[in-house]
């Protein structure tokens, strides 16, 4: 019962997607239009990079990258900044959980050693934000970018071009937090070394290397995927242990509820008149209620307006801790390292997150 209970706080967002999907499998009883659900490139693509990934983590591959960055500044302020760019370039790469998840403790570690914890709620949200809207530029970075780049078969040079304005605003943004909220204090880094085996680091590169050509349609799916499996039951069987199945379960069950939802005749007239007034309002508002990636499953089965969807599915990443799968993984993050400091952690996280949310939907409603 613990053990059950523990997973359901971990995977909270899994354990809701698979209700909501049983419940809509009541109205719309499973037939052979179910496997018209699946996106099996999307799953496939998440899974090799997610995969890729774990494997570099598992030989602090990103850990030990951030660590010779940080090693370079030596002020609180443009330590947050190199923190706070390696979050965000690294979610662009890696995808924004991934990227939370290598470099919180990172940035955790740094503050820890400097007795500088007053900056910690503060600089893991502005990471939060990072790996949220960094991700945003790149079709692998975000879980939803990946399945809306594959989905309505986008040009990655328009994908880039719709989403290069909201990504170099929020830089700005998240600069300019960085130069206010953190003051140019020194610190004194002791930084432990991590040598790297580098014919390993070498071999997952190429993995990763494939992952990627696999979004962008170089080769077939499956082929990636199948290459990326084998080599790694060889090299490092650990590694596809650790990959975050409820994530790709929650695309599953997300499948199968927006599926049942499209043949749901009053839920299509209702979804279809909403995204015909504003689809880019509409998605970001669905972000805050349900999240960002089950939004923009959901939403992809009403409209064709792919730009918007895109824009808002990525924008309504922040506001809400529920609008980002991302955000939960902070908000463990910090809570477990600042047992009782949740509701302080969380005003802060909601004053942070609205400011962004604000501001890039007037820019977006503006130049749209």
């Amino acid at each position: 019962m613990k053990a059950t209970l523990e997973f359901i706080k971990k995977n909270t967002v899994f354990v809701i997607a698979v209700i909501a999907a049983a419940v809509t499998m009541f109205i719309v009883p499973p037939d052979k239009e179910y496997l018209g659900y699946f996106d099996f490139k999307v799953l496939s693509c998440l899974f090799a990079v997610l995969a890729v990934v774990c494997a570099l983590r598992s030989m602090r591959f990103f850990y030990s990258t951030a660590q010779k960055i940080v090693r370079k500044f030596d002020t609180a302020r443009k330590c947050a900044i190199a923190l706070v760019y390696i979050t965000f370039i690294g979610s662009m790469f890696i995808a924004n959980d991934m990227a939370l998840i290598t470099f919180l403790p990172l940035g955790y570690y740094v503050l820890k050693t400097t007795n500088m914890q007053k900056y910690m709620a503060v600089l893991f949200i502005l990471q939060n934000i990072a790996a949220n809207l960094g991700g945003m530029l790149t079709p692998f970075g975000n879980p939803q970018n990946l399945y809306l780049y594959t989905k309505f078969h986008i040009p990655t040079g328009e994908f880039i071009h719709i989403m290069l304005l909201p990504f170099v605003l929020s830089v700005m943004i998240i600069t300019l937090c960085c130069v206010i909220f953190f003051k140019n204090e020194r610190l004194s880094i002791t930084i432990e070394e991590n040598p790297l085996d580098h014919k390993r680091v070498a071999l997952y590169m190429v993995l990763f290397a494939i992952s990627v050509i696999m979004v962008f349609r170089v080769i077939p799916y499956y082929v990636g995927l199948i290459i990326i499996t084998a080599v790694l039951l060889v090299e490092n069987p650990k590694a596809l242990k650790k990959v975050d199945y409820p994530l790709l379960g929650t695309f599953a069950a997300f499948f199968v509820f927006s599926g049942n939802m499209a043949r749901i005749e009053s839920v299509r007239v209702l979804f279809a008149a909403l995204l015909e007034k504003s689809t880019l309002l509409f998605s970001i508002l669905s972000c805050q209620v349900i999240s960002n990636v089950p939004s923009a499953i959901l939403l992809s089965q009403f409209t064709d307006n792919y730009r918007e969807l895109l824009l808002g599915v990525n924008i309504g990443g922040v506001g809400t801790l529920i609008s980002s799968l991302a955000s939960l993984i902070t908000f463990r993050e910090y809570t477990k390292r600042n047992p009782g400091k949740w509701f302080k952690y969380l005003l802060i996280f909601s004053a942070f997150n609205f400011v962004f949310l604000i501001i890039l939907t007037l820019v977006m409603m503006i130049v749209k």
